[in-house]
């Protein structure tokens, strides 16, 4: 058992070393000799727990789909309950927007997409993984709401798209092409999440809820 404790941690000592030097250098440029050094260990230490770049790379993206379980019980949590739906939408909305422009999330993101041609079947996992998984969960409580009456909708995962794409599509694609941190002010967060449950609702909001 201590055996395995302490190869557990090894590993996600060379994991937590690696990270930044892929998302600095990328891929190709990402190199096992730095992702030793700043994991204080040997090189040989590395290839003990990792046979290759390829799988250590594997590995840091697969590692972050974990993430995803935060946002699913955010979605679950926020919108099971029997509050008040337009100020639910709200909170998941401004949840959503905290957790997608997280910097080094937006980093993975650029660096998935890069090398989606080298790892086609990485970035589909890490879509299917992550962001669909999302996806489908919200499609879910909304099929729950509309069960209760309080959304009015035929597709529940076409709305759950429209949702996020309301939200997310010019914040995110702002954020990915231009970078920075700075980009929004938490004002500017609370107005793009609200605006959003607003015309989310006036498109499936059932006449009592409206």
């Amino acid at each position: 058992m201590e055996d395995n404790s302490r190869t557990a941690r090894k590993r996600a000592q060379i994991v937590e070393a690696a990270r930044p030097v892929f998302l600095r250098n990328g891929y190709v440029g990402a190199s096992m000799d730095e992702v030793a050094a700043l994991a204080s260990v040997s090189k040989q230490t590395v290839y003990k727990h990792f046979t290759d770049k390829e799988q250590l790379f594997t590995s840091i993206i697969m590692d972050t789909t974990a993430q995803v379980e935060g946002l699913t019980k955010m979605i679950t949590a926020t919108l099971d309950g029997d509050g008040d739906l337009a100020g639910d939408l709200r909170t998941l909305a401004r949840g959503f927007l905290g957790a997608i422009l997280e910097p080094d999330l937006l980093r993975l993101r650029r660096l998935v997409m890069a090398e989606a041609e080298r790892f086609p079947d990485l970035g589909r996992t890490w879509y299917e993984q992550g962001f669909e998984r999302s996806l489908k969960t919200l499609a879910a409580a909304f099929c729950r709401l509309a069960e209760r009456g309080a959304l009015r909708l035929d597709d529940p995962e076409l709305a759950a798209e429209h949702f996020v794409g309301l939200l997310l599509w010019i914040p995110v694609n702002k954020a990915m092409f231009r970078g920075g941190n700075d980009l929004y002010t938490e004002t500017d967060l609370d107005r793009l999440a609200e605006a959003a449950a607003a015309a989310f609702l006036r498109a499936y909001a059932s006449r009592e809820t409206a």
